[in-house]
């Protein structure tokens, strides 16, 4: 199943996450297989300011663990995060649904 994970930061920890960047790109190298897509949100000034990730796992209870276990969510770089089950309809240019 499909989950999009929507993460805020906190304001003001842009260095906190630079510092922490490292570590969390390894984690998400661990779930490789099972990302669809990771990167971060971006403000005006084109400064990340959060995340986004489409996790394809079995069940929330998994989607809930990864979350838990990013590194990020470990220095408490995170306001907010939003779990949110998806269906695809549109991937790769095609209609799927």
């Amino acid at each position: 199943m499909l989950f999009a994970i929507i993460c805020t930061d906190r304001p003001g920890l842009q260095e906190l996450r630079a510092v922490t960047r490292a570590q969390h790109l390894a984690f998400l190298e661990t779930y490789r297989a099972s990302i669809q897509f990771a990167g971060p949100q971006l403000d005006q000034q084109g400064n990340a300011c959060g995340s986004l990730i489409l996790l394809d796992v079995p069940d929330r209870e998994t989607a809930e663990g990864f979350a838990a276990a990013d590194p990020y969510m470990g220095v408490n770089l995170f306001e907010s995060v939003v779990i949110r089950p998806l269906r695809t309809v549109f991937k790769d240019g095609r209609q799927v649904d």
